[in-house]
């Protein structure tokens, strides 16, 4: 059965099925990429969010910077501080709510990271012209901020 309300062609749902893709590919790339350094992608991106705030964070904070939910990285966090890639500090603006901040071997992880994906994406790049990704980004930024509208609710 299909929708009549939907177009034959839509090229926006079309963007938004092969970001669902990449989007996999790039977490199973980078789970084999940081794989040697302990990590996964999932706590390459907490490591990162606390290295480019370059202050401590709370959950909240990490969860927003990097769109996901306060209990993924909470997850995330137990595990990078049993590991010792971060550590956990007194927050003196909220008592409930820690701060966390990287350790030296945290920070010695995001920088190996970092050098490691930089010489993937420069990998990558060969193929690809530099005028058509400007645009990409700039297209994928302007659907991101269109995204801040609220979806229409219909009854189901």
């Amino acid at each position: 059965m299909t929708d009549r309300s939907v177009p034959e062609y839509d090229p926006l749902t079309e963007i938004m099925l092969l970001i669902f893709q990449i989007n996999g590919r790039l977490l199973e790339k980078g789970d084999e990429m940081v794989a040697p350094l302990g990590l996964s992608s999932a706590r390459w991106q907490v490591l990162g969010a606390i290295a480019m705030a370059d202050k401590p964070l709370t959950i909240p904070q990490i969860a927003d910077l990097m769109g996901i939910t306060r209990q993924g990285s909470l997850k995330q966090l137990n595990r990078l501080a049993e590991d010792g890639f971060v550590a956990q500090m007194k927050n003196p603006r909220h008592e409930r709510s820690p701060l966390f901040t990287l350790t030296a071997k945290g920070v010695r992880a995001y920088r190996e990271a970092e050098r490691l994906q930089a010489a993937w994406s420069a990998s990558l790049c060969e193929a690809l012209a530099m005028d058509e990704l400007k645009v990409t980004k700039r297209t994928l930024e302007a659907i991101f901020t269109r995204l801040e509208i609220p979806v229409p609710s219909k009854g189901v």
